[in-house]
């Protein structure tokens, strides 16, 4: 069942400190259309202007290195991690956030607040599809001993190692599925932290002129100063709500698998970077084929064309009904004389081309093989045939029963033994050859 787009019920005010400028600044969240996506508006400047939350929006450079912001020129927002997560763990696509200043309140440095208000406004569900982006391939950065990166996934997971030397952090690492029911109870309460001795000098670079020991875990060496941890890992934690709310700023929920080990921001919206990338990328093509089927063991003709890209009138193949992926599977070709090929072949009498026998047989073939996942993003070209019988004619009206069978499956090649059969009887048969390439060689 596919997901609806969400917005918030009613307004809601929310006032606060920004954790780095620490300046007063006062926010109203407004319910917003469907397709809209997360939009800010400065209030405070001339013309009002409109920035929306996405990567191209984004701001880099040493002045916000400690936290994300987006803007351009002098029309910014600080700090907009913790909030973005919050709407990526409440699952809020549209909003429009109407901002009387340069960064988002603290709060408590965690999104807890953000959270609360806007279960307490209450959230609606909207006429229009959830967009989601798969993770199609895996892609990634490292510097040095900090890397990041995603890899195809059904459900969104973060994993990550936080390595500090510090006799209070050390290592650290939490790895979770992240959904509605566990951002809410495992990561939305977790606060900004820093070490102690971080604190002076980043205050003289300009940083945390609101932070204090309440909306910041300040770390000593002998632990936290006044105050105490919702959870003996919460600094892992954090840097996993900073991660979820600056991948949101591809503008939609992620399916993938992250695995991070010491990233900040910079490496997160790198991160975001190539995702985009991808997603444009597969967006260009006129085919993307699908390869997490799970456990599926039949197959429609919606779910054929997500595996091949043959389409009206060469699609030959129009239910699979038994599925080993990449090993065996039973496809079925209802004949009609409503097949195009049928008016040539032969207009007094109707009979089915062998070599379109050989070619059902070998389409069936292909959504055997590329439902394996170690062809993702591929496609299989039918290079050769073999011991090729047609022993019966096919005739409209007949259902041709498709019998492939996996003899050897490589990482570029595969040879298949198929038999094309009308109830008991053997029509067609052929040991057939494959080779596998990248799907883009259809762009």
């Amino acid at each position: 069942m596919n997901e609806k787009q969400k917005t918030i019920r009613k307004d809601i005010a929310l006032s606060g400190i920004g954790l780095h400028t620490g300046s007063h600044v006062n926010l109203t969240l407004k319910p917003a259309a469907a397709d809209t996506g997360i939009r800010f508006i400065r209030l405070d400047l001339p013309h009002h202007p409109v920035i929306k939350a996405d990567l191209a929006s984004v701001l880099s450079g040493e002045r916000v290195s400690r936290c994300t912001c987006i803007g351009r020129n002098e029309e910014m927002i600080y700090t907009i991690e913790h909030f973005m997560s919050v709407l990526h763990g409440l699952g809020i696509d549209n909003l429009t956030v109407e901002i009387h200043g340069n960064e988002l309140p603290g709060l408590d440095g965690s999104g807890l607040g953000y959270l609360k208000a806007i279960e307490e406004a209450g959230i609606v569900e909207q006429d229009a599809a959830k967009n989601v982006f798969d993770i199609k391939e895996p892609v990634g950065v490292h510097q040095g001993d900090t890397s990041i990166y995603i890899f195809p996934n059904p459900e969104f997971k973060v994993s990550y190692t936080l390595d500090y030397r510090n006799p209070v952090l050390r290592s650290q690492f939490f790895s979770t599925v992240v959904n509605e029911a566990i951002f809410k109870k495992e990561i939305a309460s977790c606060r900004t932290f820093c070490l102690e001795e971080e604190a002076k000098e980043l205050q003289t670079k300009g940083f945390g002129k609101g932070a204090n020991y309440t909306n910041t875990l300040v770390v000593g060496e002998k632990g936290v100063i006044q105050n105490k941890v919702h959870f003996p890992d919460e600094f892992v934690r954090h840097k996993i709500l900073d991660l979820i709310g600056d991948l949101y700023l591809l503008g939609m929920p992620i399916r993938g698998h992250v695995f991070a080990v010491k990233s900040g921001h910079r490496m997160n919206l790198e991160l975001l970077k190539k995702i985009h990338e991808q997603k444009e990328r597969y967006e260009k093509r006129g085919f993307v084929p699908k390869c997490d089927w799970g456990d599926k063991r039949q197959f429609d003709v919606q779910d054929i064309m997500k595996v091949l890209p043959h389409r009206y009138p060469f699609l030959l193949v129009d239910r699979v009904i038994e599925m080993e992926k990449g090993k065996r599977g039973v496809g079925i070709k209802n004949v009609t004389i409503n097949d195009n090929f049928f008016q040539g072949h032969f207009p007094t009498r109707p009979v089915m081309p062998g070599v379109l026998m050989v070619e059902a047989m070998a389409q069936a073939a292909g959504v055997v093989v590329l439902t394996n996942e170690e062809h993702r993003g591929k496609v299989a070209f039918f290079m050769s045939a073999d011991n090729v019988k047609f022993r019966k004619v096919v005739y409209p009206g007949d259902q041709l029963l498709l019998e492939v069978e996996v003899l050897s499956d490589k990482a570029r090649s595969a040879k298949i033994r198929a038999q094309a059969k009308v109830g008991e009887e053997v029509v067609a048969e052929a040991d057939m050859f494959f080779s596998f390439t990248d799907a883009s060689f259809l762009d």
